[in-house]
Order: C-alpha cells, then sequence, then structure tokens
C-alpha cells in the first residue's frame, strides 16, 4: 500500500524557471481532504477522480513564468552559446526516448521490447492509409512539382486546404486560399509564428498541463518565452471539472507576468487539448478570444485532433465555426494531418489566418520548412477525396479509437485507477497519485522509471508542466495486441509485482519533456 502523502503549501506564485537544467524535484504541492459536490464526474470524466479531485491545496500556484536558460551553462567548445541551449533542449528531451529506441518491442523480433504507450501517435488505420495512397492518382510527375513553389504552398493545395477547413471546421463562410500557408507540421508553424508574432524574451500564455515540446518550438528560433496558466484537479462545484480553464485564471496568469516585466504577445489554444483530451465549448472559446482582444493578445490555436473525437455525444466546435471572430487578425488557426490521419512522420502542415502580413512572414520562413512538390500533391489528392474520408476513413478510425479507449478504460477501472477522458485524442489523462510514497515530481519520475523498467513507456506529468505530480498519460491509439501487453505490464507495477533490474540506465535520466506528440 502506498504511504500517506505529506503536506506541503504551494507559493502562490512563482518566479522560478519551469524548464531548468535536468536535476531532480523538490517542490511538494499540498493536498488536503475537502468536501466539494463532484456529482456527474464519473460520467464524463471517468471513474475514482471524484475522491482525488475533491483535495484541495492550501495555496494555489496560480502562474509559472519559464525562462529555458536559467542555471544553463555551456558545456562545448565547439558551440555558441546558443547552439549549446539548442543541443540541451535534445538531449534532454530525447534521453528517455533512447532507452526506448534501443529496446523498442517487437511481436516476432524482440517480444520482451518496451512498449511504447507515450507517443502520440494513431497506429490503428495503417492498413486503410497504405491502400489509399498506394491508389494510383497518388502519383504524379510535372515540371512544378520539381520547380520552387510559391513559399505559401502550391495554389492546389490552399485552395484544397481552404475547401477542406471550409467543411469540417463548418465555416460560416467559404475559407480563402490567401489565407492559407502550408509547411512540415504544427512544430514548425509554433516556431514561425513565435518569431514573426515576438520580440526576444516576450511570451505567450498557455494553460497547463499542455503538450511540453511546444517550450522547444517557440524558443528555439525565436526566444520567446511561455507563461503557464496552471490549472488543477480540484472541482469546486456542480458546473466545474478538473482542470478547468477559466478567464480569471487568464486574468490571473497575465497580470502576474506583467507584474515580473514580462510582455505578454499571445495566447496559445490546442482544442482538444494535450494532454487533457478537453473540448473547449463555443461558449468558452468566445470567452477566451473576448480576453485576447481586450488585452491586443494574438490567438494561436492548435485544432490538430479535431477529427479525432470519437465520441458522438462530444459536440466539438472549431473555432473557425465561430460566427464573427472578435479580433480575426490576431487569430490563427492550425491544423496538420499527423493526428487525425496518422501520418505523423509525413510532416503536413497548414496556418489559416486572415492576416496577410502574419501570412507573408510565415511564409517567408517557409524556405526552411516547406513540404516538397511531390508531398503537397499527395496531400492535394487526399483532402478532396471526401468520399473516402467520410465514408471509408473517419467513420473506421473513430470506431477502432472508441474500442481501443473503452478497451484501457476498463482496465484502469479494474485497477482503481482515476482517469480523465472526454472521447477525443489517442490518450488517457491518469491520476497515479496515490501510488506515490510522497507528492514530489521525483517521486513522480521514479514511478515512471519503474514502468520503464518493466518495458512500457508512458509520459508523466512533469514533462507537461502540470503542477501536480503524480499524473500521467497514456496513449491507447494502439493495436490491440500491444495494448494488452501495455495494460499487462501496467498493472504488474501497480500492484508491485514487477522484477526491477539491479541497474536500470532508463533512472540515470530524465523523462523527456514533452518531445513527441
Amino acid at each position: 500500500m502506498p504511504r500517506p502523502r505529506p503536506s506541503s503549501p504551494y507559493s502562490a506564485r512563482s518566479p522560478s524557471p519551469m524548464f531548468s537544467l535536468p536535476q531532480k524535484e523538490s517542490r511538494t504541492p499540498t493536498t488536503c481532504p475537502g468536501s466539494v459536490s463532484t456529482r456527474g464526474l464519473h460520467s464524463i470524466y471517468g471513474d475514482g477522480l471524484e475522491r482525488e479531485a475533491s483535495r484541495k491545496p492550501d495555496q494555489k500556484l496560480l502562474y509559472g513564468v519559464g525562462d529555458p536558460t536559467a542555471m544553463f551553462s555551456s558545456d562545448s567548445p565547439h558551440l555558441s552559446s546558443r547552439g549549446s541551449i539548442i543541443k540541451w533542449f535534445w538531449d534532454s528531451a530525447e534521453q528517455g526516448y533512447r532507452t526506448y529506441h534501443m529496446d523498442e518491442y517487437d511481436e516476432d523480433k524482440n517480444p520482451g521490447g518496451i512498449i511504447n504507450l507515450g507517443t502520440s501517435e494513431n497506429k490503428l488505420c495503417f492498413d486503410l492509409l497504405s491502400r489509399r495512397l498506394s491508389q494510383s492518382d497518388m502519383l504524379r510527375v510535372e515540371p512544378s512539382l520539381l520547380q520552387y513553389p510559391d513559399w505559401r504552398g502550391h495554389l492546389f493545395l490552399r485552395e484544397e486546404v481552404a475547401s477542406f477547413l471550409s467543411f469540417y471546421c463548418k465555416s460560416p463562410a467559404p475559407l480563402k486560399p490567401e489565407n492559407v500557408v502550408v509547411l512540415n507540421g504544427c512544430a514548425s508553424l509554433f516556431s514561425a509564428l513565435a518569431t514573426v508574432l515576438c520580440e526576444v524574451g516576450e511570451a505567450f500564455l498557455i494553460p497547463a498541463p499542455y503538450y511540453g515540446a511546444i517550450m522547444q518550438h517557440v524558443y528555439l528560433y525565436g526566444n520567446v518565452r511561455l507563461v503557464c496558466v496552471y490549472l488543477d484537479s480540484e472541482v469546486t462545484g456542480l458546473e466545474t471539472h478538473p482542470f478547468q480553464l477559466t478567464v480569471e485564471k487568464l486574468e490571473m496568469a497575465l497580470q502576474g507576468a506583467i507584474s515580473e516585466g514580462v510582455k505578454v504577445k499571445g495566447l496559445i489554444l490546442i482544442n482538444p487539448q494535450n494532454p487533457l483530451g478537453d473540448i473547449y465549448s463555443p461558449g468558452e472559446l468566445r470567452e477566451y478570444l473576448e480576453f485576447a482582444k481586450r488585452h491586443a493578445l494574438h490567438v494561436m490555436v492548435d485544432e490538430v485532433y479535431m477529427l479525432s473525437v470519437f465520441e458522438e455525444s462530444v459536440g466539438y466546435r472549431s473555432v473557425l465555426s465561430l460566427e464573427g471572430l472578435p479580433d480575426p487578425q490576431r487569430t490563427h488557426v492550425m491544423w496538420a494531418t499527423s493526428k487525425d490521419f496518422g501520418m505523423s512522420g509525413l510532416r503536413f502542415g497548414t496556418l489559416y489566418t486572415e492576416n496577410q502580413d502574419v501570412a507573408t512572414a510565415v511564409a517567408s520562413l517557409c524556405r526552411y520548412h516547406g513540404l516538397s512538390g511531390f508531398v503537397q500533391y499527395q496531400m492535394a489528392q487526399l483532402l478532396r477525396d471526401r468520399d473516402w474520408i467520410n465514408q471509408v476513413y473517419l467513420p473506421e478510425n473513430h470506431a477502432r479509437l472508441k474500442a481501443a479507449h473503452t478497451y484501457v478504460s476498463k482496465e484502469l477501472r479494474a485497477l482503481g485507477v482515476p482517469f480523465l477522458s472526454r472521447g477525443a485524442g489517442f490518450f488517457i489523462w491518469v491520476d497515479l497519485r496515490k501510488f506515490l510514497p510522497e507528492a514530489t515530481f521525483e517521486e513522480e519520475r521514479l514511478l515512471w522509471c519503474r514502468f520503464l523498467e518493466n518495458k512500457v513507456l508512458l509520459s508523466f506529468g512533469k514533462a507537461f508542466e502540470c503542477k501536480e505530480p503524480g499524473w500521467f498519460r497514456l496513449v491507447f491509439s494502439d493495436k490491440a495486441h500491444r495494448l494488452r501487453l501495455g495494460m499487462q505490464r501496467i498493472r504488474q507495477v501497480l500492484e508491485g509485482e514487477s522484477q526491477v533490474a539491479e541497474d536500470p540506465p532508463s533512472c540515470q535520466t530524465q523523462e523527456p519533456r514533452g518531445s513527441h506528440r
């Protein structure tokens, strides 16, 4: 049985860096008993959270201003200080995954290898995709595909993207090709937008927990920081839910950053959210956009999971579906095929913005982040095939995601593990706080090590800047035999049955900080 966790208060605000050199964590969030109404929590968010979510911190950590260079010193005579920081980001982000890649599970060649339930990829529909991408209409060679394109992307592709987004985002009016820029993935989009929207040292607000690699995306080129709007699992009434974002929290984080001399230029929203799986309602989206307009903030909306909402009862709405955006010149929407079409290796992403200055500046950076003519042609062919998408791919993809999600949810309930889930994305946000001897991020890391030693890779909450130790992201969008084996290994760890290696290399390193979407 896990030992009771000690209590120590959060500071009301934290000027400390939220991304520092690898070191052992010593911060200890407080959780103390409380009584709040949590009726309806089970049906929306999964079993057990009515117990955990009622625990209240004495003081709340409201925001955190990131400083990626804090405590860093150059360790290479061959690199500039900037180069050393870039190298450190790579090293710290990839350490845990090197262990995985050296011992990857293979049903035939390495059945004792590591099962990866940490990387957010859809591995359920390769059969559908391989058949579609192998059809004869996907291969075409003509001079324009072998020459330099418009850096925004070939017009034929931008026209298809505009039509595709108009249909699936349910925009009130047709979207325009001139507002579309295409490049090689959302990581490049975050990097480009940060560089063209911010001066060095300025910042974006971002609700936390969030997909951790965004820190690298906005910092490595643009030297832009993130101000975390910390959310917690506390439920305060019938109309609230765990990790809920409110305008009040945005206002407090913004004013806190201003008080520290940090200029905030924008807000990043991920919808559906990674790692929570939350979906913002149209009313919530409008509130966040109105907040941004009041403060003249840009809003970057990452909708990369918009077609991966597999529960029919969940009403997803794209920000592009809203009638009359509060500030269209500062609203920038991104989408990619990496998640919704299970093509993370293809590297296709798109920006939609009505601000032509922003579009042109981002397009200029596409010299370094562009797509080959062949990939642009294939993407246009795929996106225009509405019959295949609607009648073959999406129904089958949603059915497979739902089946995998149902299986993992059932296993977690059998283990008595609370979790959050909203029927969107590829992951479940799992509450393993009761398995930590102490409520510290070091204990969270050690639990992650135990999973890795038992040959299953998860992502822990610190990688997403979660302020409460003990939350893990578990990816379920994998084949049934790997899911079964992965859940069996998770069960062994949580029930104390795992055989720990005498000197496992994994525990000598930090877990990757959001290096995989």
